[in-house]
Formats: structure tokens, C-alpha cells, sequence
């Protein structure tokens, strides 16, 4: 390409931001860096009515706990800024009073009340009102009125909006790299209003003045936006300038059913819908999600690197990405998927990645300091790990190994405590206190050759034993976990045992 490649991801600070966000910031990031381009971020504000406060910030702190940081934007300026449209909306103007004296756009001075009129009017008569080239010269404008009844109008300072003039019995034909050429009539479009009463633009001017002055060469957007797109092309026309690339993301889709993803399908079905928690949504970060899990999972939902391939890490992604594999049809959100993803990454963290984020939650069990040295919980992690899922998996699965079972599960004990059962663990004791080097192998033929000696059966000892040091049926190689808690604690659990069962 021989232009720099600048995109922009250009979310409305309204709440939290979607997975399926997240997801078109992905895709915009990884064409940026592939491409040696700019990432830009863009908070498109014009809408005060609906800024919710926090909203930017969490925006921001989503894109960096992903890895997709920012190249220019808030507090990143590059020459282009502000980034924030609120901060640009003396500029917007200029553009609507350009687009009146082309030709291309009018005054409008309609009333909420009339419009609400028409609407119904033909609601009653089985039609859809839109306000085009059909009725425009029938309604309240520029172009019904007079020059000086205009003038007079707008001198008094009354209230009125600027609408786009779409031509009249024209064939747009639009380009999309994902869903190839497109044509449109323009007889079913409608006149859009750019400018509105209260002084600031509607999203469409202020979408294509900022993508113009900012140069924004490709525009990677959401499916949503693709009705959108024979006004923006059109207005990019009228003022003369080049368009970008314009590219529209598949949907993503809800689990079962028809649909996009909701928030409501994610309470439903109990998994995130949000990268980080807001309010009472939990988010993917707070779920013990990895960044780089969730960045893998999210790169494949609607791109198809056209192999098998499934893990990729970023630098893998920025390497492989491209538009024109991006599918046309929308791709079906999977949680178990999304938790197949986490494992595997979980996996692949060092045992000491690992123990520094159990020691979190540790603490907070309040497990001491002295029972949670890096040596030992690094120990505990490498026989549990594998089944785990996320990080907050690992108390259930190891609680045993730092606090003695303070009770056992019923159904494990009538099943494995039988008679004669507290008499060969009293003399397993006395065997366990023989052994002097308890690392698992020496303690695992110790026992086995005590269990022969004594001719009994290792289902008479094995799952007994299990029982009394772990407090359950579960858990990795039982001498394993008593060469870690260690030959004294070992003991003491057993004998524990035989007071309490």
C-alpha cells in the first residue's frame, strides 16, 4: 500500500464496551500493525444525552488489558487531535453550511410534531414515511420556501436541522472488502439530517468530516453500520474528497437461537459479555479470563486464517490477519470454546506465573504467609493445573494442601470406611513414621511393600487413605501430595481421621 495506513476504532462512550467491540478494535488493530499503520481511537461524544461518566476510561483500560493499545487518541496526540468529537464540534459547521451552498444539502424546519404527523399518517395508511425527494418540496424547508422566508427563518433564530439532498432515480455502487460491490437505488434512501437544533452534528457529518481531516484510510466497522454506507459515500462525493476502504464485520451471534449476542444472553448463560466488569457484570478480566485468551478466541470469531490452525498468539495474528478472509456471515459466540481457549493458556504459563497469581488468592483465603513460600505453592500448582480452567479454580482443586480436611465427604466414607479400616490405618502409621526420606517415590514403595507384607488388598488402603488426608475422593497422586503437606502433617490427618470417623 502506498499510502500509510491509518484506522480508527470509534466507539460512543455510552456504557461499557461490548465483546463484539473489543472485537472490531481487534481487527482494526491487527490490519494497522500488519500494514505498519496507525490504531487510532476516537470517542465519538456528540451525543451528551447519552456520555455515560467512566465510560471513556473503561474504553481505554479495555484496549490495553486486551494488548491493543492505542497508537493516537485521548492523551495520545499526533497532530490530528482532539479525539474527542465534543472537543471538535466547532469544526462540524463549516461542513453542513459547505454542503448548502453545493447543493447537497438543505434547511429543514419541520416540527417534531408535524414529522410525528406524517408518520403516523401513513403508519394508518400501511405505509412508511420517509422524508426524501418523493415529499421533501411538500414539507417545511429551504426548498419549499422562499430565499427570504428562509432568510427570515433563519434570522429569527428558530429551530431547524440540515438534511443530505439524495439525488433522485440514481444507482450508488459501493465497495466493501469483505462483501464485495454492492448497488443501491437511491430512491429508497431517505434525506438524513446532519445538523441538529441543538448545534451539533448527527453522527454521519461528524464520522466523515473527522475520518477526512484525520486521514483515515480504512474503515473496519460493525455489520450495523453497513445501512450507513450509500449516505457516507455519498458525502464523501459531494465534498469532493476521497473515500476510505470501507470494510463491515460480521455479526457475532448468540449461542442458540437467532440473533446477535446479547448482555441478556450472557446472564442468561453465565458467562461475560464485557472485557472488564462493570457495575454487577462481571467481565472477562474479573472472570479469570487471560488477555491473550480472549484476543485468540475473538480473532477467530468471523476470520478464517485458512488452516487449522487455532492458537495464534498476537504477533501471530498481526502476521496472518487479513480483511479478505474475514467471512460475510455472521460467526456463533461459543463459551465453551471461549474456556477451551483459557485452559490451553493457563497450561502454558511457567508454574511460577502461576503460584504468583494463586498467592492472590491465597491471601485471601487467609492462608498465612509462611504456608504460601514460592517453592511450595509453585509445587501445588504443577500437580493441579491441568485441570484447571482459570486461576480461581485452584482452591477447590488444592485447598488440601494448605488447610487439613476439616471434614470428609459422606459418601466417600461409607463407601471406603469399613470395618477393620481404622485398624490397618493405625498400623499404616506406625509404617509411615519408619520412612526417613518422604519424597513421593520412597513413601509410594514403602506403602506398596507394607500393603503386600500385610496381604492386603490396595483397595483396602489406597482410596481410605486418599480419603483422610484430602477429605474427598479427588485430587493428583495421592504420594505426591503427602511427599508436598509432608511426613508429620501426613500423620497427624490420619490419626485426625481416626478420632473423627
Amino acid at each position: 500500500m502506498s499510502e500509510k495506513v491509518r484506522v480508527r476504532f470509534a466507539p460512543s462512550p455510552t456504557g461499557p464496551l461490548h465483546i463484539g467491540g473489543v472485537r472490531t478494535a481487534l481487527f482494526n488493530y491487527l490490519f494497522a500493525k500488519k500494514h505498519g499503520g496507525d490504531f487510532v481511537l476516537r470517542i465519538e461524544d456528540t451525543d451528551q444525552n447519552r456520555y455515560v461518566e467512566g465510560a471513556e476510561q473503561y474504553i481505554i483500560e479495555a484496549l490495553n488489558w486486551c494488548g491493543i493499545p492505542y497508537d493516537e487518541g485521548p492523551n495520545k496526540d499526533s497532530g490530528f487531535g482532539p479525539y474527542r468529537q465534543s472537543e471538535r464540534k466547532h469544526l462540524y459547521k463549516k461542513y453542513a453550511d459547505e454542503l448548502i451552498a453545493t447543493g447537497n444539502a438543505y434547511y429543514a424546519f419541520d416540527t417534531s410534531e408535524k414529522l410525528d404527523f406524517h408518520r403516523i399518517d401513513h403508519e394508518a395508511k400501511g405505509k412508511t414515511f420517509i422524508y426524501n425527494w418523493h415529499n421533501r418540496l411538500k414539507l417545511d424547508n429551504s426548498l419549499s420556501r422562499s430565499p427570504e422566508e428562509v432568510k427570515a427563518h433563519l434570522d429569527s433564530g428558530a429551530d431547524y436541522v440540515i438534511r443530505f439532498m439524495t439525488p433522485q432515480d440514481e444507482k450508488l455502487k459501493l465497495s466493501d472488502i469483505i462483501r464485495g460491490e454492492i448497488e443501491i437505488d437511491t430512491n429508497i434512501l431517505d434525506d438524513k439530517v446532519l445538523f441538529k437544533s441543538d448545534g451539533m452534528p448527527t453522527y454521519h457529518l461528524a464520522n466523515i468530516v473527522d475520518d477526512h481531516l484525520m486521514e483515515i484510510t480504512h474503515v473496519i466497522r460493525g455489520e450495523e453500520w453497513l445501512p450507513s454506507l450509500a449516505l457516507h459515500q455519498q458525502l464523501y462525493d459531494a465534498f469532493g474528497w476521497k473515500a476510505p476502504l470501507f470494510a463491515h464485520l460480521p455479526l457475532i451471534m448468540k449461542p442458540v437461537g437467532k440473533g446477535k449476542l446479547s448482555k441478556r444472553d450472557g446472564e442468561k448463560m453465565g458467562f461475560p459479555i464485557f472485557p472488564l466488569s462493570w457495575k454487577e457484570s462481571i467481565g472477562y478480566r474479573e472472570a479469570g479470563y487471560f488477555p491473550e485468551a480472549v484476543v485468540n478466541f475473538l480473532a477467530l470469531l468471523g476470520w478464517n486464517p485458512g488452516t487449522e490452525k487455532e492458537i495464534f498468539s498476537l504477533e501471530e495474528l498481526v502476521q496472518t490477519f487479513s480483511l479478505e478472509r474475514v467471512n460475510k456471515s455472521g460467526a456463533r459466540f461459543d463459551p465453551d470454546k471461549t474456556k477451551w481457549y483459557n485452559h490451553h493458556y493457563l497450561q502454558a504459563k511457567s508454574d511460577g506465573e502461576l503460584a504468583k497469581l494463586y498467592n492472590s488468592v491465597l491471601a485471601d483465603k487467609g492462608i498465612p504467609r509462611d504456608a504460601c513460600n514460592e517453592n511450595y505453592v509453585e509445587k501445588v500448582v504443577s500437580l493441579i493445573k491441568e485441570r484447571a480452567t482459570y486461576v480461581s479454580d485452584f482452591w477447590e482443586l488444592s485447598s488440601y494442601f494448605f488447610i487439613a480436611p476439616s471434614s470428609y465427604n459422606d459418601k466417600a466414607v461409607k463407601k471406603q470406611w469399613k470395618e477393620g479400616t481404622s485398624e490397618i490405618m493405625n498400623q499404616l502409621v506406625s509404617a509411615l513414621k519408619d520412612i526417613d526420606d518422604f519424597s513421593s517415590e520412597v513413601v509410594e514403595t514403602q506403602v506398596k511393600t507394607w500393603i503386600a507384607a500385610q496381604e492386603l488388598s490396595f483397595g483396602r488402603v489406597m482410596p481410605p487413605l486418599r480419603l483422610v488426608i484430602v477429605g474427598d475422593m479427588k485430587g493428583p497422586h495421592l504420594f505426591d501430595i503427602m511427599s508436598l503437606i509432608g511426613k508429620e502433617e501426613s500423620i497427624t490427618r490420619i490419626q485426625k481421621a481416626l478420632n473423627t470417623l
